[in-house]
């Protein structure tokens, strides 16, 4: 099993750290001190030694920090974990809601007169610290670089990841890594910067053509590039890692020890460009120091990785018809045995199992989330040996897993009926799902964001005074980290959407204390096709459906649709009918005729 139940942190674990880092900070003249959920590379997920705030709090949520202050520690989280939080925490610690809280403002409420916050500078980005040390400059509060103190006095933290990395094929990359350095490079030339500091583990591994298993449920190499703008690159990282990958990187890419990266950013030629909003603070502050010229801009791999070529568009096609099959497998499974004595983790255990039968999966995209009843409220839900829970009947399930395979990257939510559902439940899964085909039947002019289009995913639940606290999609890589920057469906995303970019389509709503729903398909930016009406000059985009799995009907209060919306559901059964009915075996193609009959 790639996925395992036992509780990671625990709430009683966290008032003796906290007593402990208050100690030291008090030793080293610090007032405070913020411990966010990052590493230095900047990513989402974190490695086991980085993951310092479930270390201090218990709380184990993809996203969130903790400010230490001597007589409060607020746990900042967004809408996804605020159920999450209250059970993982103690009560030293204080929830904040973020982002409508700053940590500048709550600075400014907690702490009266002169006070001295530390930072460890190789785990902020410039942005974070400028926007952070704005909000402060008509206070005494100073924003102080030190050494972690949190690894000072974690005294069994895990070793460094040393796994090995190997090639991702050009069969499935579609692209060599020479040809993606020369087009980044000459990009760079054309806006006169001679190099770019790379930080981020899926852009080094999506630019070098190369995947490993640094980080859990992420195919990735713990790593540090510089790109010059010649197209050569130096590579910094453990070398064992690249044992027996001389031939796949070539001469153009030099390979050096993680120790000769800041000496080596000290001799560049500016000016060279940083993200500001990935690069580690402590990477621009030696380069200033240096008198190197620093260009805030952005990471020169996040687009070009955004945009998927029509190999990795054909490869993701693939791993979700496989996917699919495993799906329809597993739901045959569910509807046999859903009115036995089934827990949540006997659902991840037997989902998991119908994805390795393929023989195709890598790994799990992320850590499944099966939450039945009360639990399935909770966003970003993950089932324990101690929050284990009996399905109900009456229940609905939650249930959002993916796996990675070589060709790509899949990430599916369905919700499930637990014998029959009150109405309440069914009306609520129709508005969701009505958000969801809106989404899908979409076409926009060219140059519009996410932020553009989030609210349609939203409308039929905003009618019903409804919504949900997280965004209505984000990004997804090709066989690398399922969530993906920049492409979001949020209301905080101004980057326009262009064809190639995966997004997830995930609409849902929470009842807390009652139960949780959530429908999610995989999208793709297209060309949208011509139509009779359409202005000559405009250029239109569409999303193509990628995940193909049957919705459930028993939950659909039919009442509800229109006849748009049922053409297109019975549109979108037929095709996961014809698509997955070669793939899956007979009992389940059985089922699947059943579950896609036309209404």
């Amino acid at each position: 099993m790639y996925q395992q139940f036992h509780a990671t942190a625990q709430p009683d674990q966290g008032p003796p750290r906290l007593t402990k880092l208050r100690q030291y900070l008090a030793q080293h003249d610090l007032d405070g001190f913020v411990v966010p959920r990052a590493d230095a590379h900047q990513g989402e997920y974190v490695a086991p030694r980085d993951d310092r705030l479930a270390w201090l709090t218990g709380f184990t949520g993809s996203a969130g920090f903790c400010a230490v202050l001597p007589n409060i520690a607020g746990v900042f989280i967004d809408g996804r974990y605020r159920e999450q939080v209250k059970d993982q925490v103690a009560e030293v610690f204080t929830p904040v809601n973020w982002p409508e809280t700053s940590l500048g403002t709550w600075l400014k409420d907690q702490i009266k007169g002169p006070a001295r916050i530390g930072f460890d500078p190789w785990l902020h980005a410039p942005q974070d610290i400028e926007t952070l040390q704005h909000s402060l400059d008509a206070t005494d509060i100073s924003l102080v670089p030190v050494n972690n103190p949190v690894d000072a006095i974690w005294e069994d933290q895990p070793d460094p990841p040393r796994a090995r990395a190997f090639p991702h094929p050009l069969a499935l990359a579609g692209e060599s890594h020479g040809s993606k350095r020369a087009r980044l490079a000459s990009d760079m030339r054309q806006a006169g910067h001679n190099a770019a500091i790379l930080t981020l583990p899926d852009s080094i591994a999506w630019l070098l053509n190369i995947r490993g298993t640094d980080i859990p449920r992420n195919p990735v190499v713990h790593a540090f590039a510089i790109l010059h703008a010649d197209g050569q690159v130096d590579l910094f990282l453990d070398p064992v890692k690249l044992e027996d990958m001389a031939d796949h990187l070539g001469a153009n890419i030099r390979v050096h020890v993680p120790e000769r990266f800041l000496p080596m950013l000290c001799n560049l030629d500016g000016p060279v460009v940083v993200d500001k909003s990935s690069v580690p603070m402590a990477v621009v502050q030696t380069l200033e120091t240096a008198g190197v010229q620093v260009v805030l801009g952005t990471d020169p791999c996040v687009l070009p990785k955004a945009r998927k070529n029509t190999t990795e568009i054909d490869g993701a096609i693939a791993a979700h018809v496989r996917d699919g099959a495993v799906m329809c497998e597993f739901l045959c499974w569910y509807d046999a045995n859903a009115h036995t004595a089934l827990s949540e983790i006997d659902l991840v255990t037997q989902l998991e199992q119908c994805r390795r039968d393929t023989g195709a999966l890598r790994d799990i995209s992320f850590e499944t989330i099966s939450g039945t009843g009360q639990n399935g409220a909770v966003i970003h839900y993950r089932v324990t040996h101690d929050t284990n829970r009996m399905l109900q009947d009456g229940d609905l399930v939650v249930l959002d897993s993916g796996g990675q395979y070589q060709d790509g990257t899949t990430d599916i939510t369905r919700t499930l009926p637990v014998g029959s559902v009150g109405p309440e439940e069914k009306a609520a899964f129709t508005r969701v799902l009505q958000g969801m085909i809106a989404v899908s039947n979409l076409r926009w002019p060219k140059g519009l964001a996410g932020q553009h289009l989030e609210a349609i995913g939203r409308l039929p639940l905003w009618q019903a005074g409804q919504d949900f606290d997280h965004g209505l999609g984000h990004g997804v890589g090709s066989y690398l980290c399922v969530h993906e920057g920049p492409q979001r469906l949020s209301r905080l995303s101004d980057v326009p959407l262009e064809p190639g970019m995966i997004l997830s389509n995930e609409p849902g709503y929470y009842r807390a204390g009652a139960f949780g729903i959530r429908i999610e398909n995989l999208v793709v930016v297209q060309e949208a096709a011509s139509i009779s009406t359409q202005d000559d000059h405009r250029h239109m985009l569409s999303f193509l459906t990628l995940t193909l799995c049957p919705i459930d009907r028993r939950l659909i209060d039919f009442t509800l649709l229109s006849g748009q919306e049922i053409h297109w559901l019975n549109h979108y059964h037929q095709t996961c009918r014809t698509v997955l009915g070669p793939h899956v075996s007979e009992d389940t193609y059985t089922w699947l005729d059943h579950a896609t009959a036309p209404l």
